[in-house]
């Protein structure tokens, strides 16, 4: 294990937060990751709340073709060389802001990549969403889900900080994980060829 301040390497990692919620427990706990990844000398670490952004709402297009917003948000994305990506559960799978992320997405965007994963929720009743929605969503993309999803509940968080020792642990642990995946795995281990999944313009029948 890389202890905290090692040498890893040039490494982007980007935290996201696809929360809708102004006061936002999820990039509560999205923030904590980061702050853990930035304390390697080498690791640049950002936030990008999802909230903050206007992202066009996704209609098929060939992903090179969205501008401002949404072309900003993809451009971080493609550039990040590790992520953690965070979510409220809600009815049992992650939001509509983070689907339609995904969805603006290249096909080859997570490429290789390791991806940590967050979910928070009222309480652990979607612990397993983390399974069933957001792994696949992952391995969709030929990213690396790294194992240690964290998962936290309302009974965490207290006046609008993280006060539980054990998540923030996770946390730290999570993010630290994935930023010595990045630095030691190779990108181009990511399997077999996947098929071609063409973008149709928007002016095609």
């Amino acid at each position: 294990m890389t202890r905290r301040g090692d040498s890893v390497g040039p490494v982007k990692f980007l935290g996201i937060s696809g929360s809708p919620s102004e006061a936002s427990k999820t990039l509560i706990a999205v923030r904590t990751a980061v702050e853990q990844a930035g304390a390697y000398p080498e690791v640049s670490a950002d936030v990008l709340n999802l909230r903050d952004h206007d992202v066009q709402f996704s209609d098929g297009r060939d992903p090179a073709t969205y501008t401002g917003d949404t072309r900003d948000v993809i451009d971080r994305v493609v550039a990040a060389d590790a992520l953690v990506v965070g979510t409220p559960m809600y009815r049992g799978g992650y939001t509509g802001r983070l689907k339609n992320l995904f969805d603006v997405l290249p096909n080859d965007a997570l490429e290789g990549k390791p991806v940590g994963l967050i979910a928070t929720g009222g309480t652990d009743h979607h612990f397993l969403a983390i399974e069933h929605e957001l792994k696949p969503l992952v391995g969709f993309f030929r990213a690396y889900a790294v194992p240690g999803a964290v998962y936290a509940n309302n009974t965490h968080f207290s006046a609008g900080e993280l006060v539980d020792d054990d998540i923030r642990r996770q946390l730290r642990r999570l993010a630290a994980n994935v930023v010595e995946f990045a630095a030691r795995v190779p990108r181009d281990l990511i399997g077999t060829d996947g098929p071609e999944i063409p973008r149709k313009a928007l002016n095609d029948a």
